[in-house]
């Protein structure tokens, strides 16, 4: 048996940072052509199916992942590895119920959802068929939960990347299948679905509902695969857990104790997930029942704010047609906490094992490294997004579909760059809580900031010359309540000392710097070359003035350089001339 080797934090966190990017570039390049495919409104519906879909998923999966992760991070602290094979073992049975319940839910949910609460039966079709992905990402959590526990963090990554793959290429391939068909039926006879049309732009908008539908099929395959992937990977290669190491461990705890532990630590992660997930599911349809209301109450303000998407192609339903261009935005928002989340999971077994072994100086170290990575991603990104919101929706995005959102979508797009560092924050700061055994305080922020975003959208969205931008306000003020919470707690009970300048000033004066070269050279650029490609060259140059202002304010340690792609190399040279922390 090969040996077992414990990645540290930063080597977990780039080879998920890695694949969570890969992954995310895979979506980005995949709802692209999605959205041009089945146009705005079914993107509406796709929207509203996997907005009902996520918090379900989310509550099943809940703490359970973060327990097991803690637990066998734990155990092995202490040599003792047959409780951690033990854990693995409950962990499965627990996840199988867990995801057959969330499954089941949805299942309940589906009719009652989409005919009475958000009164949109397009979307039925597509709860059905997400339903049993809930069960299968429950299944996948108990094998990466695991072995992120055990500080190995290749399975997940790979698993994720063969996720991804699979539901880009399945999920346009069965959407364009509808689409085509519609197509050629409305060419050969002008009629399709039992009904005359008289262009293409027509047709697409009929079939926005199947091809939608077809669309998240795409999520379910790819779910059966990734698990197929771990189960195979678990059976032949193992967690490498040697026969030494079981021989020398203690006897292992009672089952009974390891499963009460396991639910002790993640009762309060359920509870928070679930408060957050039930008011987002709250949110998400106040948000579509007062988009109705302010469109159906004020049809002709709507229609002079958007009238230029009205000239585009006729519109049938504005509040799925506003919700799919917010999801444009939504799109590039989720990107960065997304990323890193990624810090937070590979700090959970760090700042456990720290935690149970009382290693302050460890302690300090994973927690300023997690939060300077998320501010060296976040701010420049997030600035970067805002600088070049609408030509980056521009180089993306050909359809004049999609184009005629863009009154919505860049300037959703700016809100959420200017506060990327907020909504980055979260996750990670609440996952280090959960490190050290204080799952307790992620339950309060996220219901403070939950039950403030629910109020604010359902006052602001009901506002006709606000609608759909006052569910971006309400998400911001949520974030920022999470974080400062958070923060504030995590500091106070691990009594260390961040040191701020480091952390976040630095970071800050050159993300400020890369946006305003961003936004100084697409100005400049856009006037002489193609709009596109004045977009990519203005990315271009941010990045660089970006990596050369963090070398002369040295925001950078010699630690991070190691961990980047030939950083050993390149770190004697940079700090030769004192260019490194």
């Amino acid at each position: 048996m090969v040996a077992r080797k414990k990645q540290s934090l930063m080597n977990s966190a780039m080879i998920l940072v890695a694949s969570t990017v890969i992954v995310k570039i895979i979506g980005i390049l995949y709802k692209i052509p999605i959205t041009e495919i089945i146009g705005l409104e079914g993107y509406g519906y796709f929207e509203s199916a996997y907005n009902v879909y996520i918090p379900i998923y989310s509550i099943a999966l809940a703490g359970l992942p973060v327990a097991v992760s803690r637990m066998v991070a734990h155990y092995s602290a202490l040599g003792r590895f047959r409780d951690v094979r033990r854990v693995q073992k409950i962990a499965f049975r627990l996840f199988l119920i867990t995801g057959f319940l969330g499954t089941a839910l949805l299942l309940a949910i589906a009719y009652p959802y989409a005919y009475f609460l958000v009164d949109t039966p397009e979307i039925l079709p597509l709860l059905l068929v997400i339903a049993p992905a809930v069960l299968i990402c429950a299944l996948m959590s108990a094998y990466r939960g695991y072995y992120n526990g055990l500080r190995n963090m290749y399975p997940s990554a790979i698993s994720e990347v063969i996720e991804a793959f699979i539901k880009a290429g399945a999920g346009i391939w069965l959407a364009k299948l509808v689409v085509d068909r519609a197509l050629a039926e409305f060419h050969a006879n002008g009629v399709v679905f039992g009904q005359i049309f008289t262009s293409e732009k027509d047709v697409i908008v009929a079939a926005a509902p199947k091809s939608a539908m077809a669309a998240i099929a795409g999520v379910t395959i790819s779910t059966v695969f990734s698990l197929l992937f771990l189960v195979l990977r678990h059976r032949f290669v193992g967690d490498r857990i040697s026969q030494e190491e079981l021989r020398a461990s203690v006897r292992p705890e009672k089952a009974e104790h390891v499963a009460k532990r396991m639910l002790e630590i993640a009762t309060p992660i359920v509870l928070s997930s679930l408060i957050f997930n039930l008011t987002s599911f709250i949110d998400s349809t106040t948000v579509l029942n007062r988009l109705g209301t302010v469109a159906a109450n004020n049809p002709d303000i709507m229609r002079s704010m958007y009238a230029e998407a009205y000239e585009v192609y006729d519109i049938q339903d504005i509040k799925a047609f506003l919700l799919g261009a917010y999801g444009i935005a939504l799109n590039f928002k989720n990107l960065l906490p997304t990323l890193t989340m990624t810090l937070g999971v590979s700090a959970i077994p760090v700042l456990t094992e720290a935690w149970t072994l009382k290693q302050k100086g460890t302690i300090k170290r994973s927690i300023e490294s997690v939060l300077r990575v998320t501010m060296l991603l976040a701010l420049p990104a997030g600035i970067g997004m805002a600088a070049l919101a609408e030509p980056i929706i521009r180089l993306l995005y050909n359809s004049q579909e999609v184009l005629a959102g863009l009154s919505v979508s860049a300037p959703t797009m700016v809100a959420f760059g200017l506060s990327a560092f907020l909504i980055a924050s979260s996750q990670p700061t609440t996952s280090m809580l959960q490190g050290i055994g204080r799952s307790d305080i992620p339950l309060y922020s996220t219901t403070i900031g939950a039950v403030l975003k629910i109020a604010i959208n359902f006052v602001l969205i009901a506002i006709p010359e606000i609608n759909i931008f006052g569910a971006v306000i309400g998400s911001i003020v949520c974030y920022s309540v999470i974080v400062l919470i958070n923060y504030v707690s995590l500091i106070a009970i691990t009594k260390v000392k961040v040191n701020l300048l480091q952390i976040f000033f630095k970071p800050l004066f050159c993300a400020l710097l890369c946006g305003g070269a961003a936004w100084a050279s697409y100005g400049l650029l856009s006037r002489v070359i193609h709009p596109k490609l004045s977009t990519l060259i203005a990315v271009a140059v941010a990045m660089i003035v970006y990596v050369v202002a963090l070398l002369y304010t040295r925001a950078i340690t010699k630690h991070e350089v190691h961990m980047m792609p030939m950083g050993k190399k390149i770190s004697p040279l940079l700090e030769k001339y004192k260019l490194i922390g």
